[in-house]
């Protein structure tokens, strides 16, 4: 049988991933690709959190761990906050996941009914949006542009929200757009679902930090500095490096927590038991120091990106403030920006993002490009780009 569910059906799939497939066809056959898009930079998993698996593995500990976490890796996690950012929680508040992505499906399937409404900045991470599809609620796309770094604010807050709406999501630094949002920013935005909890009886600020570390301005903070009651995602994948690891996590209040561990013994059992080893090392000062210097090569190539590609005759509206994403004006270029990506990638073998994988608001002059590749690499895929784009003008 062909026939799906209309959920299926409306959930639109990540154009990055055929550009990735496509882009490996072409590796394979014999082409050279410099990849720009995929969030994945090209750093393996630091050793301390290799080491630290193995000897769990080779010691045994291949078992089912209990369905929140490591108790020991949720002590070590509720540490970080208070050393590094100064944030006292309890470490019963955090829910080990498989992947943020787990996270995200948890809070959405404990915390959205039928037809709720999740306030998403447009353009944004599509995937958050099709999580809210999957439970019969709604991610409500807001356009925002420059003049807000891409980033809800609470004017948009009080412009959208209706009695329906449950949630405000929120991700700094964001994808695809590398912006963050300040300490002041974010407490203004918890004070606004404040003020609609009370109006509407329903309210929740859920924050994506899945980047927070990798910040190139002020130093990385998080949004339980100035609102102890707000939601946070996080995840294992990008600043400690372990995308393959699949182990994420969640702060919640207290009270969520019960439903949040039902649910993922039904839906998982547990995160992966070797990732959560690997993770108890994360923290340590040798990694430390590992991140560290990734995190200074990542903005090397961001700086040499920031002025390469208006060059090129891309704008970048807004400098990208964290991840390893830069987002760009392509309008000089093109108004379609899939099938500009997809030229790119056969005419120089450049692969890098289109917009309209990120909403809506004005997708189709805009690309994403990551700075996942070593600096060598960014140099040759922009001087490719210079003479094709160059040649497309004549």
């Amino acid at each position: 049988m062909t026939d799906t569910t209309k959920r299926g059906q409306e959930i639109q799939p990540f154009q990055v991933m055929a550009i990735l497939a496509e882009a490996q066809a072409l590796e394979a056959a014999g082409r050279d690709i410099i990849h720009l898009e995929v969030g994945e930079p090209d750093f393996a998993t630091a050793a301390p959190m290799v080491d630290a698996a193995v000897a769990a593995m080779r010691a045994g500990q291949t078992k089912y761990t209990p369905s929140l976490g490591l108790p020991q890796l949720r002590e070590k996690i509720a540490g970080y906050y208070q050393q590094r950012f100064g944030v006292s929680i309890s470490a019963s508040r955090i829910v080990l996941t498989p992947g943020a992505s787990g996270a995200l499906l948890l809070l959405s399937a404990a915390r959205l009914e039928v037809n709720d409404r999740m306030l998403l900045a447009d353009p944004g991470y599509p995937c958050n949006r099709h999580f809210a599809r999957t439970f019969e609620a709604h991610g409500q796309l807001v356009a925002c542009g420059p003049h807000s770094k891409y980033q809800l604010t609470p004017d948009h807050l009080e412009q959208h929200w209706q009695a329906s709406t449950k949630v405000a999501l929120v991700a700094s630094p964001a994808n695809p757009t590398g912006t963050v949002l300040s300490s002041d920013e974010l407490s203004a935005l918890a004070a606004k679902v404040r003020q609609k909890r009370a109006q509407f009886g329903q309210g929740e600020l859920w924050v994506d930090e899945i980047y927070q570390g990798l910040n190139y301005g002020a130093p990385a903070q998080t949004v339980l500095s100035v609102a102890d009651d707000a939601v946070v995602l996080n995840s294992f994948s990008k600043f400690f490096g372990m995308t393959g690891w699949r182990l994420g996590w969640c702060v919640v209040p207290e009270s969520w927590v019960p439903t949040l561990d039902t649910l993922a013994q039904n839906f998982f059992l547990a995160p992966p038991t070797p990732a959560q080893f690997a993770a108890l090392a994360a923290f340590d000062d040798e990694a430390m120091v590992i991140y560290e210097q990734r995190r200074q090569e990542l903005q090397q190539r961001r700086d040499y990106l920031l002025d390469a590609l208006p060059q090129l005759g891309f704008e970048i509206p807004v400098v990208p403030e964290g991840a390893f994403y830069i987002y760009a004006d392509a309008s000089r270029f093109t108004d379609n920006s899939l099938a500009f990506c997809a030229e790119a990638l056969q005419a120089t073998g450049v692969a890098f993002t289109p917009g309209v994988d990120f909403g809506e608001y004005q997708a189709n002059t805009h690309v994403r490009f990551a700075f996942t590749t070593a600096l060598p690499r960014l140099k040759q895929a922009v001087e490719r780009l210079a003479d094709w784009l160059e040649t497309r003008a004549l």
